[in-house]
């Protein structure tokens, strides 16, 4: 059993349980938490849409003088198949400064954050200003039918009076131009996934055909990778460039200041190259073709081919938005459905996010708190079905050329020891600041 007050330790305890996901397997990692919150006099209550694969939910109870807190985090993990690791994925070892495993940073380290923060909660002689809601998921990396999507639909008095939530991600560090911003999670994206369908004449495959509905779906391919959807600057994005391009000196202050311009916003995200992608994602809506089907024989030229999109939209935006702005890029040619669609959830309060912005200035004055959009999507937007506003704030310190996010779901995924504690101290206080 890990020590209740060490997060490192925790963290690899955590990260020795193989839950990668599909299949899950979360139970014996769930097993552990319950026993470890046990230990502390705290009632768990488990719960479980299919066998092996349990939730965990505790409620602390808080002087009633706030709304409730949700600290909300997952157990399960990313594959680890066909990649090359330095050191074995389900080791927890801990090497050169940082915790290695699947799961370090999304979002294992996270809940060892969040569950360290929780117990000391439970050990003060204070208690917290309103409830606080701890739940450990299953089955978020594989849209949370297990996980959250039960426990709110099926159990949703256990978030009584809660109205908002810590999770993940938000609070690591992003170096850029010699200086250290803290982004913090006020807004993600939405789920809209779209297919196109081509057409073509078909044929022998051994006549060429220039005009199939291959060539078609190249051209369309093209398009798509080539070219980007109109520019949107909502309020968190435009408040997090005015930040950063204030705070950065020439030459990438005015280029951030350019990201604000609607004409010049796609030339500056050329011109900050790899390091714009993340910018791009946050100023358009978005499709990535990841899944093409078509074809029945070697030796015909199919008649039709699907392509599948990763869509996601920017907060606000409905899914025939979507699909004009994608039929524009398109042109005629193809016929496009929405085939998924998950609404995100609604605008951020921003002046909840200065609270956090504060806990980060006061423990990182070198620190510049901003005002982030992920581009992902995570079980905020399923708690959000509940009226529960979610931050990304699970706040990750660490060095100049470490990539947090270029990092999640990689091979060799670790996070700094340091981080551990910093992000511990700052959920416990936030809890402390966010309702009041």
């Amino acid at each position: 059993m890990a020590p209740t007050g060490n997060p490192v330790e925790l963290l690899q305890q955590l990260l020795r349980f193989d839950t990668t996901n599909p299949p899950g397997g979360e139970g014996p990692c769930m097993t552990f938490l319950a026993e470890l919150l046990r230990s502390s006099g705290l009632e768990v209550l488990a719960l479980a849409k299919s066998p092996g694969r349990p939730n965990l939910v505790v409620r602390l109870k808080g002087a009633g003088r706030a709304p409730g807190i949700l600290l909300q985090g997952h157990l399960d993990v990313v594959t680890t198949a066909h990649q090359s690791w330095t050191v074995p994925p389900f080791s927890g070892q801990l090497q050169e400064g940082f915790v290695w495993g699947r799961g370090a940073l999304d979002m294992k380290g996270g809940v060892a954050m969040m569950v360290i923060a929780f117990l000391r909660l439970a050990a003060s002689a204070t208690p917290p200003p309103g409830d606080v809601v701890l739940a450990l998921l299953c089955d978020e990396e594989n849209w949370s039918e297990n996980g959250s999507k039960f426990l709110v639909a099926e159990h949703p008095d256990l978030f009584a009076g809660v109205r908002y939530a810590l999770g993940e991600i938000g609070g690591f560090t992003l170096h850029l131009g010699g200086r250290r911003f803290y982004p913090i999670m006020v807004a993600e994206k939405q789920l809209c996934s779209i297919r196109a369908l081509v057409r073509g004449p078909g044929g022998h495959g051994s006549i060429p055909l220039r005009a199939g509905a291959m060539s078609e779906l190249g051209a369309l391919l093209t398009k798509v990778t080539s070219q980007r959807l109109p520019v949107h600057l909502s309020a968190p994005v435009r408040l997090m460039l005015e930040i950063m391009g204030a705070e950065l000196g020439p030459p990438l202050g005015a280029v951030m200041q350019d990201l604000l311009v609607g004409g010049r916003t796609d030339a500056a995200l050329d011109a900050l190259g790899t390091q714009g992608r993340s910018f791009d994602a946050q100023i358009h809506n978005t499709i990535s073709p990841t899944r093409v089907a078509g074809g029945e024989a070697l030796n015909v030229h199919p008649a039709q081919v699907t392509v599948d999109f990763d869509g996601r939209l920017l907060p606000g935006f409905e899914p025939e938005q979507m699909l004009s702005e994608v039929r524009s890029l398109v042109g005629e040619g193809p016929d496009l459905e929405v085939v998924a669609y998950e609404p995100g959830p609604p605008p951020a309060e921003l002046s909840v996010y200065e609270k956090l912005a504060a806990i980060i200035r006061e423990a990182d004055p070198a620190g510049v708190p901003v005002p982030y959009l992920l581009s992902g999507v995570t079980d905020a937007r399923v708690f959000a079905r509940l009226g529960i506003q979610t931050f990304g704030f699970l706040p990750t310190p660490a060095p100049e050329g470490f990539d947090f996010m270029a990092s999640i779901h990689s091979a060799d995924e670790r996070i700094p020891v340091e981080a551990l504690e910093f992000g511990a101290r700052a959920v416990e206080s936030a809890v402390g600041r966010i309702a009041l």
